[in-house]
């Protein structure tokens, strides 16, 4: 009687556990894994400024580039923070922050300053972050 009930106690929890990974799958991500570190070609910056980058029409990107240059405030400990503006990253190492946006992502990338290169919590657009395998 005790290895009936151990059975269907242990054959009720696998099919519950099947049932949510199968919830889960319904929206394609189930089998997506998260991503932590990534490689990011292409543009980042603040938030603000990365949206008007994607908002921009292409033959205005470039001068938006040039007319906004990235600005961040460094702490005596050495990193970079209150970044305005928006800088081109290319093949950058970067640890995710937060992705929970679906166009941008949020990363902490090293950010080529005048005064140095510093660690700063920049965005993204998705599209530009290849996560690491």
């Amino acid at each position: 009687m005790k290895y009936l009930l151990a059975f269907t106690l242990t054959a009720a929890i696998a099919a519950a556990s099947g049932i949510a990974k199968a919830d889960t799958s319904v929206n394609g991500d189930a089998a997506k894994e998260p991503c932590a570190i990534g490689y990011v070609t292409g543009v980042g910056g603040s938030g603000q400024s990365v949206r008007e980058y994607l908002a921009t029409p292409d033959r205005d990107k470039y001068r938006f580039l040039v007319d906004n240059p990235i600005q961040c405030r460094v702490s005596e400990e050495g990193s970079a923070s209150g970044c305005v503006g928006i800088t081109s990253l290319r093949h950058e190492k970067v640890s995710v922050y937060d992705d929970t946006d679906s166009a941008t992502m949020t990363v902490v990338a090293r950010i080529e300053l005048d005064r140095g290169t510093y660690p700063a919590i920049i965005v993204v657009p998705r599209p530009d972050v290849q996560c690491e395998q």
